[in-house]
């Protein structure tokens, strides 16, 4: 008896390892370099918005990798799902069943697992994501036919280039203080580039920590991300060209003027360093 009440007040005393009481002098950013991750995935995964306020006693939910599912919420497409848990979006929407063009549904419960891809989608076209948008219902309405799949979007050959000038900030790290990407500095109104050729599959605020966000599929494998713009150019389903701009370089989501930029494989985050070319 003594045991178990000794125990119970053990566990009652004992913290969630999946959570962070916040302490006088801890903000969002020295709370993510303890537990070695990205402070926009600990924004995002407490819906906090800049400038990310606070409050002793607060409980923080530290993210896993994977939770194992999402529930569609407004906003969303397909592929901003996948890249906020990095994920692969064809596996993603293999293991849940859904075929091109991708459209999901509000309030839709989505497993956040890979399922098996045959060749042919991954060299031929899976998709822009302009038909990715939520509709207000959680099922597809009854007696609708499958839209076709979109034409095919063949591999690009394009090199890479900088999307914009200026000081780099922060480099691509895996360890330490995570970075998923790189951070140039720049100046309010400054024009982002695109890196390559492609198509906007996302362009939205949806996920926090990154301000305005605007995803480029370049083609079946190759994603590229353009965060904290002032001002976006482009709207989800537009085609864009190799440098041209996209968006005006701002301080949405994070505490000052620069560019947060992303570039990932199947889903995967790489070091941009790794493909642009040196300067």
């Amino acid at each position: 008896m003594v045991a178990a009440v000794l125990l119970l007040a053990a566990c009652a005393g004992t913290p969630d390892p999946q959570t962070h009481v916040v302490r006088r002098g801890d903000t969002l950013y020295s709370i993510a370099r303890s537990h070695g991750m990205n402070y926009r995935d600990l924004a995002a995964a407490n819906n906090l918005n800049y400038p990310y306020t606070l409050e002793v006693g607060q409980r923080l939910r530290i993210p896993i990798a994977n939770p194992g599912h999402h529930v569609v919420q407004k906003g969303d497409t397909l592929y901003s799902i996948a890249w906020r848990y990095g994920l692969d979006y064809h596996r993603l929407a293999a293991a849940n069943g859904i075929a091109p063009p991708y459209t999901i549904y509000l309030g839709q419960r989505l497993r956040l697992a890979e399922g098996s891809v045959s060749p042919a989608p991954r060299t031929g076209s899976t998709g822009s994501g302009a038909g990715a948008k939520p509709a207000p219902t959680a099922r597809p309405p009854a007696g609708k036919p499958a839209p076709p799949p979109p034409p095919a979007m063949p591999a690009n050959r394009d090199p890479w280039r900088w999307p914009a000038t200026g000081k780099l900030l922060e480099t691509f790290s895996t360890s330490g203080a995570v970075n998923k990407g790189i951070d140039i500095a720049g100046t309010r109104g400054q024009s982002v580039l695109a890196t390559r050729s492609g198509k906007v599959v996302y362009a939205g605020t949806g996920i926090a920590g990154y301000g305005n966000l605007i995803i480029v599929k370049h083609d079946e494998t190759w994603l590229s991300a353009y965060a904290h713009s002032d001002r976006m150019l482009v709207r989800e389903g537009d085609t864009v060209k190799s440098g041209q701009k996209i968006a005006e370089m701002g301080d949405t989501g994070t505490s000052r003027v620069m560019l947060h930029f992303e570039i990932r494989r199947d889903g995967k985050p790489v070091d941009p360093l790794g493909l642009l070319p040196k300067r």
